[in-house]
């Protein structure tokens, strides 16, 4: 039996907790189990479709209202409550600050390893994982022998596909054993900020980047242009945001968004690993850079070798021209 954690917000099953359903219903095929999830929070009409979309036939809920603030340690023990329930011996959640806090909980509970940015299981039987380090500029097999093997999946290690056979997901509320250690650490309070809106950076077929050779704040108007004319999304490296020059909502890279787009075209980027490691799932990679042997250039599947500023203008013109 596969497990997935699952993570919500208004929408609905976020994005990336789709990709993992996906990657655990490709498991399942290969390894013939069911896949099931766990929520932590209200599960709406919404979610229970999503689910079901995703081939979920159970859904357990643990029903707590100390669950309502989120607190790593408590979220952790109704997952693994509901793993040992359910018999599991497999679990998966999505690499993200949140998916990583309760994995590592849970393993510690479950006293086994924690394979972290999967990006594939290799075989389910022994069970071997391919998981990205170094930023994801290297490659590790990873074998786990436990009797619950503990999976986050990287971000962007497949797309969201929904099930061939849709599922009446069957919501199975249970009382989550939790005690006063569990809640020591939790969220007391939520404040709104500015907007730091990431969602269509991530979710962009064409994102245009930018990086040190934009020259300065005032050097991203042609890229705008660009972005603007395709359709897509503005992604920048981390050097753009440590200067000012754009806000860190738009930074790619490993201490920012990872993207997977149809097209990026990374525009004076030198391509640090720490930039690869959030662009590296791009379907096709353009790169425009004065050195041809900037590391994003050798990586690039098309480059041209030249001046941004003198480039980018040139490929506004002609998009303006051959649409009127």
């Amino acid at each position: 039996m596969i497990v997935v954690f699952v993570e919500t917000d208004a929408k609905g099953v976020v994005g990336v907790s789709q990709e993992v359903l996906t990657f655990a219903r490709d498991l399942g095929t290969r390894s013939a189990d069911a896949v099931q999830a766990v929520v932590v929070g209200e599960v709406t009409e919404q979610v229970r479709g999503q689910l079901g979309e995703q081939g979920v036939a159970v859904a357990h809920h643990p029903d707590d209202p100390r669950l309502d603030r989120y607190a790593g340690a408590a979220w952790a023990a109704a997952v693994v409550q509901a793993v040992e329930t359910a018999g599991a011996d497999v679990l998966l959640a999505a690499g993200t600050p949140r998916g990583m806090e309760v994995l590592a909980h849970a393993a510690t509970r479950l006293d086994v390893a924690l394979a972290a940015n999967v990006v594939q299981v290799d075989t389910p039987d022994p069970f071997v994982v391919t998981r990205q380090v170094v930023g994801g500029a290297a490659l590790e097999q990873m074998r786990l022998t436990d009797r619950v093997r503990v999976v986050a999946v990287a971000g962007h290690a497949c797309d969201p596909v929904p099930a061939v056979a849709p599922a009446d997901t069957e919501v199975v509320t249970f009382a989550p054993e939790l005690t006063d250690r569990d809640l020591v650490a939790q969220v007391r309070r939520v404040e709104a900020t500015e907007a730091d809106d990431t969602g269509a950076l991530t979710s962009a077929r064409v994102v245009v980047g930018a990086g040190r050779g934009a020259g300065g704040a005032e050097g991203f108007t042609d890229l705008l242009e660009l972005t603007e004319l395709l359709g897509g999304a503005l992604g920048v490296s981390r050097v753009v945001t440590s200067l000012g020059w754009r806000p860190h909502s738009e930074q790619v890279g490993q201490t920012g968004s990872r993207i997977a787009p149809e097209v990026y075209i990374p525009c004076g980027i030198s391509g640090a690993i720490q930039h690869w490691a959030g662009c590296q799932s791009a379907k096709t990679i353009l790169a425009i850079n004065t050195d041809p042997e900037a590391p994003m250039v050798t990586k690039a599947h098309y480059a041209v070798i030249g001046d941004l500023h003198e480039i980018v203008p040139a490929i506004n013109a002609e998009l303006r021209q051959r649409r009127g």
